[in-house]
């Protein structure tokens, strides 16, 4: 073959190749975590608009599994903590990449079955994190934990209002995305 010049079939047949390389890579990058079912007690289920699910249908992720996702910290001070405590945790622009979502709302569900609707877009605009560390601990639901939503207040005083609050929600235990 003639190293010099490409044909057209074979230019495409490297094009394919390629574009099939990079959607792959793309899929891998915010699936690490669906390889496998979870191996221990699932913190938090993701179910409805998704493409990355990994338990029939749903994203459903244990503590290595939200660890293994890209991990960022604040400290805030809140209604509930008036002293600054350090939140770690996954942001839900990072979870929504990881799960394949483009939804625009989600539904987040407590423990005790509360329920707020949140808007996808301005949960992603505000910081909003789901937490899991509270001062480089996890969080007994005594503490509001295992999981927690929560937004950057002291960084950011718009955020600072009874709306905000309500969607802090505590002691998570799913997202329903649509």
């Amino acid at each position: 073959m003639d190293t010099t010049r490409c044909s057209r079939r074979s230019w495409l047949a490297d094009a394919a190749s390629l574009a099939c390389a990079v959607a792959c890579a793309g899929a891998l990058h915010g699936a690490a975590f669906a390889a496998d079912a979870p191996k221990g007690p699932v913190l938090l289920s993701v179910t409805g608009a998704l493409t990355r699910p990994n338990d029939n249908g749903a994203a459903s992720f244990d503590m290595a599994q939200l660890a293994a996702l890209p991990q960022t910290s604040f400290s805030t001070t809140t209604p509930w903590y008036p002293q600054p405590r350090k939140f770690t945790g996954v942001l839900v622009r990072d979870l929504l990449d990881a799960v394949g979502s483009k939804a625009g709302t989600a539904r987040a569900v407590a423990l005790n079955d509360y329920r707020a609707d949140l808007p996808v877009a301005e949960l992603v605009k505000n910081g909003a994190m789901i937490a899991y560390l509270l001062d480089d601990q996890p969080m007994p639901v005594r503490e509001k934990g295992p999981l927690v939503i929560i937004f950057p207040f002291s960084d950011r005083p718009e955020l600072r209002n009874a709306v905000q609050y309500s969607r802090a929600v505590w002691q998570l235990r799913s997202l329903e995305l649509r």
